[in-house]
């Protein structure tokens, strides 16, 4: 499969070379998120108002057992961002998931240093991959976001913290670096463990605490029309609340905080490209950790040595070619594969429930660029009992 992605996306920026004579500018001005998009130059106001939402239907099916299908107002996001001045931004998201739980997705300020060039302070989204950046429902295929951003990522994942986010227009990059505070690994319990990673240790924002800053990177690259490349880094430890209060003169103390605690080393790579009608996007996500010996003895989880995931899909609009339509019709396919013990430390055994292969398969139909009507249907199956279930999705997804 790697071989897969690597003939793929080598093909995909073939095809970007021989048709890079359009203006990249395009690619720069055209809003990606809400965050982009609410601030634009039609509007005058200062304060603005937008949001996205997502309601889903989904199905599982045994050979066996019948199955109840799930209803779910998923998420509905509620988007606020104030303007200072032209330099001055305030941007925030309250999101309110399965109708009775409230976070807060973001909540930062952004000053224009110079042209191209921005400070941000507050909640900020992790800039690893795609999704965890660019996760308005109408803006991806398929009725869930691909599991690689749901179990490796872990998407929605944001943090506090701050740092820099600008562009190098004559070279096509985009850039952002930011100091965060890291993983709650350890609050009492480990909270790290083979079935989905680092997922449970986001702390979100809400009464976070830090006990060794952590580096996030990115960089973008737009230069060829239609195309735009991604270069992710994570890097750091987790936290853990034994370092509160410490005796730095308490060797045992000492010894036992460090146990709480791993090194974390995550590298993302991604790719989108479009091209009448056609699109295809992918990523490869990697984490490697540290300490987990100690870590797994000390809270006595089962956290992996490193995590894997990628995924490559392609999808087209039927009706693009057409000039009385006004919506698109998309089909899409997408292969995905994600493995929460790609490798464990000696002398554990690796749960083949954690290496999880997926095939969806579907389409969207948009009324209009933030108003989609999806269904899919996905396979799936882990190397343990190596057969496929399987599970029919429908949603909507609105963006405004």
């Amino acid at each position: 499969m790697k071989r897969l992605m690597l003939f793929l996306i080598s093909n995909v920026v073939l095809i970007s070379l021989l048709s890079a004579q359009e203006n990249i500018e395009k690619d720069v001005e055209n809003p990606e998120s809400i965050s982009e998009s609410i601030f634009n130059d039609e509007s005058q106001k200062k304060l603005h108002f937008g949001g996205y939402g997502q309601i889903d239907y989904n199905q599982p099916f045994d050979k066996d057992f019948r199955q109840n299908g799930k209803l779910d107002v998923h998420r509905l996001i509620l988007f606020a961002g104030y303007e200072f001045n032209s330099k001055t931004k305030f941007i925030t998201e309250i999101e309110f998931e399965h109708v009775s739980e409230v976070f807060i997705e973001q909540a930062y300020l952004n000053y224009r240093l110079v042209d191209n060039m921005s400070v941000k302070g507050g909640l900020i989204l992790i800039p690893m991959g795609i999704i965890n950046e660019y996760h308005e429902p109408p803006s991806f295929n398929g009725v869930e976001r691909p599991n690689v951003d749901n179990v490796i990522v872990p998407t929605t994942w944001r943090e506090i913290g701050f740092g820099v986010d600008g562009r190098i227009n004559v070279a096509s990059l985009r850039y952002q670096l930011y100091l965060v505070n890291g993983f709650n690994g350890y609050d009492g319990a480990g909270t790290f463990k083979g079935s989905n990673g680092l997922r449970s240790g986001r702390q979100k924002g809400a009464e976070s605490y830090i006990s060794s800053p952590n580096v996030a990177v990115k960089i973008d690259f737009y230069g060829l029309s239609g195309l735009k490349l991604g270069l992710s880094g994570y890097f750091g430890k987790s936290q853990s609340i034994l370092f509160d209060d410490l005796d730095k003169n308490d060797n045992v103390a000492n010894a036992t905080a460090d146990s709480s605690v791993i090194g974390i080393s995550m590298v993302g790579l991604d790719y989108r490209y479009s091209i009448s009608g056609f699109q295809t996007r992918g990523q490869f996500i990697y984490s490697k950790f540290t300490n987990v010996e100690e870590y797994n003895a000390f809270t006595g989880s089962d956290l992996g040595e490193s995590m894997l995931g990628y995924y490559a899909e392609i999808s087209y609009d039927i009706f693009n070619n057409s000039s009385s339509i006004q919506n698109e019709l998309t089909p899409f396919i997408r292969f995905e594969k994600y493995n929460t013990h790609n490798s464990v430390i000696s002398g554990m055994t690796k749960n083949d429930a954690y290496n999880i292969t997926e095939l969806i398969s579907g389409f969207a139909f948009k009324m209009d660029r933030g108003a989609a009507f999806k269904v899919d249907y996905r396979m799936y199956k882990d190397s343990e009992e190596n057969k496929f279930n399987s599970m029919l999705n429908m949603g909507i997804g609105v963006w405004f």
